[in-house]
């Protein structure tokens, strides 16, 4: 503001910047509540000679300022949640899982190669998130998964892992629950759920709970997919009984098949729900791939044809690509 001289009948102006459209009269010399509105042109503060003071109120200027800040949040939407920041790079960790976890018929027929593991393979094609690790630092690696496994096995595996000392832990595990001999015998949900909260237990019991990462089950539908028009893929699948609850009779198109294939490919997206919410109970410590995995379009030519059902080399690769973005960001 600036004191300029005063015009005739008025004392000193003192100038304001301020937008104003109304301004209100104080007697100084009365009591402190005689006020009176009066119209005023924008743009000062005048001194009268019997003391008067006209204080001008910048309606203006602060309703144009909110009306700004309102229309700026219209247009760009609420400021994004901050990310959290990446906890410190851990220097050991374990795979907890099934056959996929285990590389299982990656580099032979019929064995496990863990060498390839998306998780802690050592194999330098596949990238695993152990080898990404290592990039950063020293990394102990432990692969606690079993071949043949189901969601029953974790809270054992859990308990491996926390023995270890393990800091990041992976899980992969889900897929034979669903994929066993008919639909009848798949896992039911409340079960699933209650041997996935008691396996996070047993992390979460431990000294330093780890950084867990769970990767959502393979859309084993999709299998079925890419594999019914391969003569190989059907002979092998009925030779081996492999899924049957969702491979069984594979070039069927009647209802009730179609029908079956749908409600198992239902119960896995219903086991996926399951780790996604307990994943987020466990807190700051659980990373959930957001369906990831389960999203992911594989090929027949990523699957090894061995069994026609686990990936091989190429489809661990691609697993690890697919779940090390939605990780820790380390």
């Amino acid at each position: 503001m600036a004191l300029v001289g005063g015009s005739s009948g008025h004392g000193p102006t003192l100038t304001a910047p301020a937008t104003v459209v109304q301004e209100r009269l104080y007697d100084s010399g009365g009591s402190a509540d005689t006020w009176h509105t009066v119209a005023a042109a924008a743009g000062s503060v005048r001194f009268t000679r019997s003391g008067e003071v006209v204080v001008r109120i910048r309606t203006v200027r602060l309703v144009q300022a909110l009306v700004a800040v309102l229309l700026a949040l219209a247009v760009v939407g609420p400021a994004a949640p901050a990310q959290a920041a990446a906890p410190p790079v851990p220097h050991s960790m374990a795979a907890l899982g099934d056959s996929i976890t285990r590389g299982f018929n990656a580099c032979g027929w019929y064995v496990d190669c863990p060498s390839r593991s998306w998780s802690t393979g050592s194999t330098t094609s596949v990238n695993s998130h152990l080898a990404r690790l290592q990039r950063l630092g020293p990394v102990t690696a432990y692969n606690d998964a079993k071949t043949g496994a189901k969601m029953s096995a974790l809270p054992g595996q859990a308990a491996s892992a926390a023995a270890q000392g393990a800091q990041y832990v992976t899980v992969l595990l889900g897929a034979n629950d669903a994929c066993t001999s008919s639909e009848s015998t798949m896992t039911p949900v409340s079960t699933f759920a209650a041997q996935v909260d008691s396996g996070l237990a047993a992390l979460k019991a431990a000294p330093a709970t780890p950084y867990v990462f769970i990767a959502s089950i393979p859309d084993i539908k999709r299998l079925w997919a890419i594999g019914k028009d391969s003569s190989s893929a059907r002979s092998t699948w009925a030779l081996f009984g492999i899924c049957q609850s969702m491979l069984a009779n594979p070039r069927s198109t009647t209802t009730a098949d179609t029908a079956r294939r749908d409600r198992v490919q239902q119960r896995v997206r219903d086991y996926n729900a399951v780790l996604a919410s307990a994943c987020a109970a466990f807190g700051d410590h659980c990373r959930y791939d957001g369906g990831a995995v389960f999203g992911y379009p594989f090929t027949l030519s990523q699957v090894s044809t061995w069994d026609y059902f686990h990936p091989n080399t190429s489809g661990q690769t691609a697993l690890a690509a697919v779940t090390w973005p939605t990780s820790y960001g380390w």
